[in-house]
């Protein structure tokens, strides 16, 4: 902005990831021998090199700018296939099946969302084995600490611009207006390592061709989406960040009105389940090629309830209580769901534990069975992952970042090596999805006992499974062997596997009828609070879900939300830095939501 024929020198330094100089000197282009790549959180490390440049002229202070930049290459495959065209991002030319959530601004008031906020988010996508989190377009565009913290734990980003279900009069003034915002921000965060593609809306394209509300409009406004996202967006898109993939819409078959919806081509949101009251069961009949959207509701905590009622209103079709709900048909539907799967609840803690239950239960469903597809789908991103108010909605945590059970659930059905059971009346199938870059040697133990632990039958499996594969290890009929005692049995796969030279041992059970069904006794929990802040619980009888709760603190556990399949004591650890409660603990059982 000063005088043209001023002197400027830029000098460039890059520093490895261990903090050894690579490179410093006038010449803007580095070349990197032997670079150590970047990968999302699962797939490997997050390596990131240094970049400073220093900008000195005459009679001025020097500046500097300081880039951290993770070194991969990152796409969408859209190669055709016998079912159409696949939808996979690729990192590293390695397709990997993207699992996560869709992110939502953490508060009503941006300011609030500070780095603290920040950092809280991305463990818990840490925790619960995201390797994606979807920045919705019906929210803004997060601060450059998101985008760095993304970058040093792995957490790849489906990057939505601003717009969301909505329809635009694309002005001169508007069209540049908007123009600017985009190169604003892309020019933020275009070098982020986590940046795995930018799309241009939220339910837009599938608006005009679906939505009544959206009928009826000019033609020349539908000309406007063309133009405004398939063309100048898209063109604001390769000129600030060429390597970037570009999608128009989510969801999309690639744009142009092509039936957005297409399951067979790229990207869905699917509402059948929820909206549509669809049983759980329809996810099975869906094989999306990328489910970037699909949800089910929960009421929060009790503790963050009683932060905006009062005594009186803790009824759940209270004013207050409906103020504080997302979707006004919602709390019938809750109801409805639950009364599909579990017995009338005695009291508002019953229902929310229920509620949590069943939320995590759908999206466990519908992610595992989309995981055993792996290959025709490739990503599982769920609605949604956060709160801007203390509400009852479809997040897996709530505005005061306390874990529903469908966060603890996700870690177990996130995870890079897991088991999933795929239950067809009295037909079982155990399945491992592996998306590690290795093989996995998988060994079993099967078995259907009652509910006192009793073994009817037993038998073990071991197969190794490939790297970047779903595989079936067991497969059989139950329908003579529960004869006559359906509600008395169940179904239990321990398992176990060595990562990093560890053991892991994991377990995924079945009920072959509706946990409302089952004879369930009092488990007559027998807990041990250790002075390491630790819960240690014990039954002798079927427990399908258990979750604790700390009474004043909110610990976090490694694990929770468990089933007690035998005798054996369960010890959930505080992860690291929680705070105890060492007022106690509440403890949350199916049997107790009743009797």
């Amino acid at each position: 902005e000063k005088d043209a024929d001023a002197k400027v020198t830029l000098t460039y330094e890059v520093l490895d990831p261990d903090g050894k100089l690579l490179s410093l000197g006038t010449d803007p282009v580095v070349k990197i021998e032997e670079p150590r790549l970047w990968w999302p959180h699962g797939n490997g490390e997050q390596p990131l090199y240094t970049v400073r440049v220093i900008m000195e002229s005459e009679g001025e202070a020097a500046q500097e700018k300081l880039y951290r930049i993770g070194l991969r290459t990152v796409t969408v495959s859209r190669e055709d296939d016998e079912w159409g065209q696949e939808f996979a991002i690729m990192v590293n030319g390695v397709k990997i099946f993207a699992r996560g959530a869709d992110y939502i601004p953490d508060d009503c008031f941006y300011p609030r969302i500070t780095r603290e906020i920040l950092e809280r988010d991305v463990n818990a996508c840490v925790f619960a084995n995201f390797n994606c989190l979807r920045v919705w377009g019906g929210g803004y565009y997060p601060s450059d600490e998101f985008y760095a913290l993304c970058d040093e734990y792995g957490i790849l980003l489906w990057e939505d611009l601003m717009y969301a279900c909505n329809i635009y009069d694309v002005t001169p003034d508007f069209a540049e207006n908007i123009a600017i915002e985009a190169k604003d921000n892309i020019l933020r965060f275009r070098n982020h390592a986590c940046l795995g593609l930018i799309c241009g809306n939220n339910e837009l394209e599938c608006a005009w061709t679906d939505w009544k509300d959206a009928q009826g409009h000019a033609p020349s406004l539908k000309r406007d989406y063309l133009y405004q996202f398939e063309f100048l967006l898209a063109d604001v898109v390769k000129e600030n960040a060429p390597d970037a993939f570009y999608w128009p819409s989510s969801p999309s078959s690639g744009g142009s009105f092509d039936n957005p919806c297409d399951e067979n081509r790229g990207d869905c949101h699917y509402w059948d389940v929820w909206h549509g009251q669809k049983p759980f069961s329809e996810y099975m009949k869906h094989y999306f090629r990328f489910c970037s959207e699909f949800g089910f509701q929960s009421l929060p905590s009790i503790k963050t309830v009683e932060t905006f009622t009062g005594e009186k209103d803790r009824n759940l079709f209270s004013r207050v209580m409906e103020s504080h709900q997302k979707n006004p048909a919602a709390n019938g539907k809750i109801l409805y769901y639950l009364s599909e799967t579990f017995r009338y609840p005695k009291d508002l803690e019953s229902l929310i534990f229920l509620s949590q239950i069943l939320q995590g239960y759908a999206m466990k469903e519908a992610t595992e069975h989309w995981r055993r597809n792996r290959g025709r789908c490739m990503g599982s991103i769920y609605w949604q992952f956060n709160d801007n108010w203390p509400v009852a909605s479809w997040s897996s945590m709530d505005y005061y970042g306390r874990y529903k059970a469908l966060h603890y659930m996700a870690k177990g059905f996130c995870d890079n090596v897991a088991g999933s059971i795929e239950k067809k009346e009295t037909h079982i199938g155990f399945w491992i999805s592996n998306e590690t870059l290795d093989p996995v040697t998988i060994k079993a133990k099967i078995a259907v006992k009652t509910l006192d632990f009793q073994v009817i039958e037993e038998q073990e499996v071991s197969k190794e499974v490939p790297a970047l594969s779903a595989e079936c290890l067991f497969e059989k009929e139950y329908k003579e062997l529960i004869a006559g005692r359906d509600d008395s049995v169940f179904f239990v796969v321990e398992y176990e596997y060595e990562q990093n030279g560890q053991k892991v041992s994991k377990k995924e059970f079945e009920t072959f009828v509706p946990v409302k069904y089952l004879e369930l006794k009092d488990p007559a929990f027998k807990v041990t609070e250790n002075a390491d802040g630790s819960v240690s619980i014990q039954t002798d009888t079927f427990v399908p879900y258990c979750m604790l709760e700390g009474i004043s603190a909110d610990t976090i556990w490694n694990e929770n939300v468990v089933a007690f399949t035998d005798k054996e004591a369960v010890t959930l650890v505080p992860v690291e830095n929680q705070k105890i409660s060492r007022d106690g603990v509440r403890i949350y059982d199916i049997y107790h939501t009743y009797h």
